[in-house]
């Protein structure tokens, strides 16, 4: 996939060398903005989790995306070709598109997008532009809710709970078995099927490979580890926050870089539907392995047949354990999805940036999108969380995820 084109040598030049870290005026446009509401309602309001909210964006960006491209005209649609002309409001269009989708979402919150919309509306100028991007917007948004109504949302929760050596069950604090589970069986949005990139899955439980990893996660990821660095310590808990950290970043790039409307259409349908699937693929991998998480495995080592696996039944990670099997990581697989991602989009990894967490009082600086993902794949050792296996296949996941984007969606196309 070609990244998006810059406007003069010099913003190349900026963004190969990634030397500008500081942050850059305020500025937002209509799909920024949107992309705001669109988290505060589905996360802050509603408080659905990483795997239903991030699903929730890939719908309400997807069709902003082909909102603002119908009138752009410079990519392929992600869903359907609409008609429109090149001097439609691509502001209309794409908070049209964003109200509309949110509506079906969250229905509950209708009063506060109204106002939201309302205010977009009020800054643009009245007229056939704007007519004809709201009419535009709405064609793209009740094809993304038709495309998606039956898709396997909101199916039937729980995983499938074992009592024999590896196999998922329940743990502290809450012993909840993930509402969410029906995420496996979502109708991908770009991939074939949710089981395409499934992984090899976990080690077996006397190998050497599982003994030196959960030795690992005993160490490194116990709430009262020794071993783990402060800055150890400060990166897992920085992380636990999930995706919404790349969502802020991705909105800090586009002001960076000053983004047009068309561009940001673009990267933030990128990151959502390729995120989307990512996470769609990992639940349908946690289904199929239902391995057991560390807290389990450490507290019950003298069950595995391992004798080399030493259990601790008073053993607690550093953050504690979500409601879903261990294998392989959402976060992992989500964060490698939208590095890739960001990474296709700039047409290069070396981007250096500063991202924040609101479950941490620092930022992280990081000299490239990988790099996020590579500490990724460390922090949720270093919570306790995970087997290193599972959070490597999850980054393994993600990035064939975002490699199927890149070869089959968002290309240049000669309208």
């Amino acid at each position: 996939m070609r990244p998006f084109r810059m406007r003069s040598a010099g913003l190349l030049a900026a963004v190969a060398a990634a030397v500008a870290l500081a942050a850059a005026p305020a500025r937002a446009d209509t799909v920024t903005d949107w992309n705001l509401y669109a988290t505060n309602a589905l996360v802050t309001t509603a408080g659905q989790a990483p795997t239903v909210s991030t699903i929730h964006l890939a719908m309400v960006h997807g069709a902003v995306y082909d909102a603002v491209d119908a009138i752009d005209r410079r990519y392929e649609p992600y869903l359907v070709r609409l008609r429109a002309r090149p001097w439609y409001s691509k502001e209309a269009a794409a908070a049209t598109a964003a109200y509309r989708v949110l509506v079906n979402v969250v229905p509950a919150q209708k009063a506060t997008l109204d106002g939201h919309y309302a205010t977009s509306l009020a800054a643009i100028p009245d007229g056939p532009a704007k007519q004809g991007g709201i009419a535009v917007g709405e064609a793209a948004a009740w094809a993304m809710i038709a495309a998606r109504t039956g898709d396997g949302r909101f199916g039937a929760s729980g995983f499938p709970v074992g009592s024999a050596p590896g196999q998922w069950r329940p743990t502290l604090p809450m012993f909840v078995n993930d509402p969410n589970a029906w995420v496996a069986r979502v109708e991908p949005f770009l991939i074939k099927s949710p089981s395409q990139f499934r992984s090899d899955g976990p080690y077996d439980l006397d190998s050497r490979r599982y003994t030196r990893e959960f030795r690992e996660v005993k160490e490194l990821g116990s709430a009262t580890s020794t071993a783990r660095t402060a800055d150890q310590t400060e990166a897992a808990r920085f992380w636990s926050e999930g995706p919404l950290i790349l969502t802020r970043l991705a909105r800090d790039l586009s002001v960076r870089f000053q983004l047009t409307i068309g561009e940001n259409a673009r990267m933030f349908a990128m990151q959502y539907l390729t995120g989307a699937d990512a996470l769609i693929a990992v639940w349908d991998d946690k289904a199929q392995w239902l391995f057991w998480r560390p807290i389990t495995a450490i507290r019950e080592a003298d069950t595995d047949g391992n004798p080399a696996t030493d259990a601790d039944p008073a053993w607690l990670p550093l953050i504690n354990t979500p409601p879903y099997p261990d294998h392989a990581s959402g976060l992992s697989g989500v964060v490698s999805a939208m590095a890739e991602t960001l990474e296709d989009f700039f047409g290069t990894d070396h981007v250096a940036f500063v991202a924040t967490s609101l479950n941490s009082p620092e930022p992280r600086s990081f000299g490239s999108f990988s790099q996020a993902t590579e500490e990724v794949v460390d922090a949720r050792v270093w919570s306790g969380l995970h087997f290193r296996n599972a959070d490597e296949d999850g980054a393994r996941i993600g990035k064939q995820v975002a490699r199927w984007r890149d070869r089959h969606y968002f290309e240049e196309e000669d309208y």
